[in-house]
């Protein structure tokens, strides 16, 4: 009976492993193909981005759902239908005739994508025991981040051999079909007995509040926060979500009162150590968006080819992976604080090596494998366990709650990134009279200007002295000169005035994540008194 129930738990494992990189390598896979959908059904890039938009909001709006109803109904045949799903929306995106048919066809997709994390991490929880639950969850998680991070390179691969979009969708609906045949066969059923009605109107209102708050922040401008915060297409739609969540908190109460099952865990939602580690949920949500501009950052600080830039994120990849199933183990042997804990302390650390000590690509590989490791850890398992300790039942829905949570953080905080990254830029005219001519003199001081170019020189800086003051003009300027040579000089000078001011946006946006792994650690030794108090009564 052992090696039977083992031998399950094995291939339980295997296939949630492989379901929750399905659908977190599609979320990322689809960036390296943008343009190109953009291009097929003759769209802007604003229109374009929708198809990241509602699979984002798919996804938020089906966790908790999705959550609750695998605890309600059952963990196989929500994973089954999940993947089901999942795989009928890839073939519909493939198949797409037109833009609006594409949308709506990544809506399905992500309503099957969203809740099979869930549904896994809660299987895990209700049938391992304890000591085994860190190192599953973990292997989980690390399937989960190397996903995200492979996701555009994975993509820019299919794309070259295949030449077409399509692929990049058609893949997944092989994989769907024998995800759903070894479901059935080899899965074993969980669930968490109910009592009455599903919370129908619950339901509703969470998914619009979600809905609201979601498009809300996603019309967030990061180079002027506060100002696009007054927009009405801003704080119209957070303000309405917000009411909406209120309005579902005190029907969510009177119904846990009358002795009904609500969508959201409101029991869990009174208790501090649980708010806690909500908190640092969305904060650790937050961080993880901070890897998605490190490709960005290879381009424009580092010079590494664009094309090339995502098989530079192949070691935090690895990295990510590693922490994520090291991390499981430390929350197995040390507890869940401990390695979250270690998670913030070596998240900052590598997070701080970016503004600080990169200046080759060697440092950069180091920098992300750091990075890449301390975000791992924090992937899986401990959140997941801090989040369902002391429950027997509902476990689906207190981690779809923990998992909206980092959502929303990785939906604010790449605003707020962008916004330090487009400061940098802006700061280039004043740069160009502050840094440019010290720039400017290092570089004529190893060439060997000739005398015409000498003169072109001293004609270039009258010029500049009478009116050029920002990157534009000097481009402008640069299309005059014609000594080969004073055009190099001048080329290289630009180039590095634009990688200062890309560092200086950069240094921001890496500055803020260490602030946010810093706010982590804080909060999380807040929780560990409130976390013991709670274990021992």
């Amino acid at each position: 009976m052992t090696e039977k129930q083992n031998a399950s738990q094995t291939w339980a494992i295997c296939l949630f492993s492989i379901g929750v990189f399905m659908a977190a390598l599609d979320n990322g896979i689809i960036s390296a193909a943008l343009t190109t959908i953009n291009r097929s059904f003759d769209v802007d890039a604003n229109w374009g981005a929708w198809g990241v938009t509602l699979y984002t909001l798919g996804l938020a709006i089906s966790v908790p759902i999705i959550g609750k109803l695998s605890d309600r109904y059952g963990r196989k045949k929500l994973f089954i239908i999940e993947i089901a799903i999942f795989g009928i929306g890839s073939l519909l995106v493939a198949l797409s005739p037109n833009f609006s048919f594409y949308l709506i066809a990544r809506f399905i997709q992500a309503m099957g994508g969203g809740g099979i994390f869930i549904i896994g991490s809660s299987h895990i929880l209700s049938t391992l025991p304890v000591e085994k639950q860190g190192k599953a969850l973990g292997m989980l998680g690390g399937m989960n981040g190397i996903a995200a991070v492979l996701g555009p390179n994975i993509g820019s691969v299919l794309l070259d051999v295949t030449g077409s979009w399509h692929v990049l969708f058609l893949v997944n609906v092989p994989i769907a079909i024998v995800l759903v045949i070894l479901g059935f066969i080899k899965l074993d059923e969980t669930k968490d007995v109910q009592p009455g009605k599903l919370d129908l109107f619950g339901t509703i209102l969470l998914s619009l509040a979600i809905l609201g708050i979601m498009y809300g922040l996603t019309n967030l401008e990061g180079v002027h926060l506060l100002k696009s915060l007054l927009q009405p297409n801003v704080y119209g739609y957070i303000i309405a979500g917000i009411v909406l969540l209120i309005g579902l908190l005190v029907h969510e109460n009177r119904l846990e009162k009358r002795g009904g099952d609500p969508i959201l865990p409101f029991h869990l939602l009174r208790q501090p150590p649980y708010l806690l580690t909500l908190m640092i949920g969305a904060f650790s949500g937050a961080l993880l968006a901070g890897m998605i501009f490190i490709p960005a950052f290879s381009e424009q600080v580092l010079g590494i080819a664009s094309e090339n830039a995502g098989y530079w994120m192949t070691p935090l990849a690895l990295a990510a992976g590693l922490g994520a199933g090291l991390g499981g183990v430390f929350t197995d042997k040390r507890g869940p604080i401990f390695a979250v804990i270690l998670s913030s302390v070596i998240s900052a650390i590598g997070f701080l090596l970016f503004p600080l000590w990169i200046e080759v690509k060697w440092q950069f590989i180091i920098s992300s494998i750091i990075a890449g490791f301390g975000m791992g850890i924090i992937l899986g398992a401990p959140l997941n366990m801090l989040a369902t300790e002391k429950l027997q039942a509902n476990k689906g829905t207190a981690l779809a709650t923990l998992s909206l949570t980092r959502t929303l953080g990785m939906t604010l905080a790449p605003t707020i990134y962008a916004g330090f990254i487009a400061r940098g830029y802006n700061e280039i005219p004043a740069l160009f009279k502050t840094d440019f001519p010290e720039i400017l003199q290092g570089n004529l001081a190893k060439a060997n200007l000739s005398q015409e170019g000498a003169a072109e020189l001293q004609q270039l800086t009258a010029q500049m002295s009478s009116g050029a003051s920002a990157n534009t003009d000097m481009t402008q300027l640069l299309n005059q000169v014609q000594d080969p040579t004073l055009k190099e000089v001048l080329s290289t000078s630009v180039q590095q005035l634009t990688t200062l001011a890309a560092q200086n946006g950069y240094g921001g946006l890496f500055t803020s994540a260490v602030v946010i792994a810093t706010c982590i650690l804080i909060v999380t030794l807040f929780l560990a008194p409130l976390r013991k108090k709670s274990l021992q009564g």
